[in-house]
């Protein structure tokens, strides 16, 4: 399987039409956030040589974010490293079928962030998290780093659900596993946003279910591209946690079949979306919301809109799931890449 589905879509799907813009600075970028993985190990030796190293995070955040501040978009692109080095330490053992062990390593850096420090001899993970943590949440307000908070926890039991299903070798239903990959894939990263643009939403909007259909069909629909992007891999190592293998287990589908169906899915979730999206201002009429929150929902919905199709352009000049044997992509502008 390979993203040119994905691409092959863009005449049915005008949200995936349009290639995503890039961060004028994109390549400044580039050198500071691996010199910030190398020094704080989470990288080490030639970055080529890691599916860490060969992501580009800078990449993904410089086509979500193309006219933030350019230290604001360097942050979320440390965030996009720390989770995805996060999701390779998931991916092994002892923690990809323990989830217990999962816990236990969440429960060392969920104690860390509040401590506000590492412990000595820590796992890079736990000091670059600590970090990270009080450069982001110290102009953010008490609600949004509980709600940062939960979906920290939240990913954690995802992931730990994971794990127990491939000790148990049980392959998750079409119903399981959407919600499930939801929790698995990163859902503070969407919190991270608002830091980024320097706003803050405020609850009563987050409650809505209008706001939940367009927020959960994002990530539902990067979550399901970067299935297709990493299907390959997983499958080489017996994992079906990926939206192909669940297709294709549910439905009896072959290979071509279950990527034709992905595509479907994202292609339906993505309107979704969008329509939620096209349907938010009468509800902020109704909410009855500020001048300033009105601009910080639009520049938030503005973000999220934008993400599927720069996820798409990154996987397609990212290196992250190429098999380990081959040499990384070329480098180039002209190629328009969470697990």
């Amino acid at each position: 399987m390979d993203i040119s589905l994905l691409f092959s879509m863009s005449d049915r799907v005008p949200a995936l039409a349009t290639p995503s813009a890039m961060h004028p600075e994109s390549w400044q970028l580039r050198a500071q956030v691996e010199a910030w993985a190398r020094g704080r190990g989470l990288v080490l030796g030639d970055p080529d040589t890691s599916p860490l190293g060969r992501a580009r995070c800078e990449r993904l955040a410089a086509r979500v974010f193309p006219a933030a501040d350019a230290d604001s978009v360097d942050l979320f692109a440390r965030w996009l490293t720390w989770t995805l080095a996060l999701d390779d330490t998931m991916d092994h053992p002892p923690l990809s079928d323990s989830g217990s062990a999962v816990h236990a390593l969440y429960d060392d850096l969920l104690r860390a962030m509040r401590r506000g420090h590492a412990r000595p001899g820590a796992r890079p993970l736990e000091g670059a998290l600590v970090e990270l943590w009080h450069t982001t949440s110290k102009s953010m307000s008490r609600d949004w780093r509980r709600r940062f908070m939960l979906h920290l926890e939240a990913h954690r039991d995802g992931c730990a659900k994971e794990s127990v299903n491939r000790r148990i070798r049980h392959v998750p239903t079409e119903a399981e596993y959407a919600p499930l990959r939801r929790r698995a894939c990163g859902p503070f990263l969407y919190d991270l946003i608002e830091p980024v643009l320097g706003v803050e939403l405020p609850a009563r909007l987050l409650r809505t279910p209008r706001w939940s259909t367009l927020a959960d069909g994002v990530a539902d629909v990067v979550a399901w591209s970067n299935d297709l992007a990493s299907h390959d891999l997983e499958a080489a190592r017996g994992d079906a946690h990926d939206m192909p293998a669940v297709l294709a287990r549910a439905r009896g589908l072959d290979a071509e079949q279950a990527a034709a169906a992905v595509a479907d899915r994202i292609a339906d979730r993505l309107e979704e979306a969008w329509t939620a999206a096209r349907r938010l201002p009468e509800m902020l009429d109704r909410l009855e919301l500020t001048v300033a929150q009105r601009s910080a929902a639009a520049q938030v919905v503005k973000a999220l809109l934008a993400t599927p199709r720069a996820h798409l352009d990154w996987l397609a000049e990212s290196g992250r799931y190429a098999p380990a044997a081959d040499p990384a992509p070329p480098r180039l502008d002209a190629l328009a890449s969470l697990r």
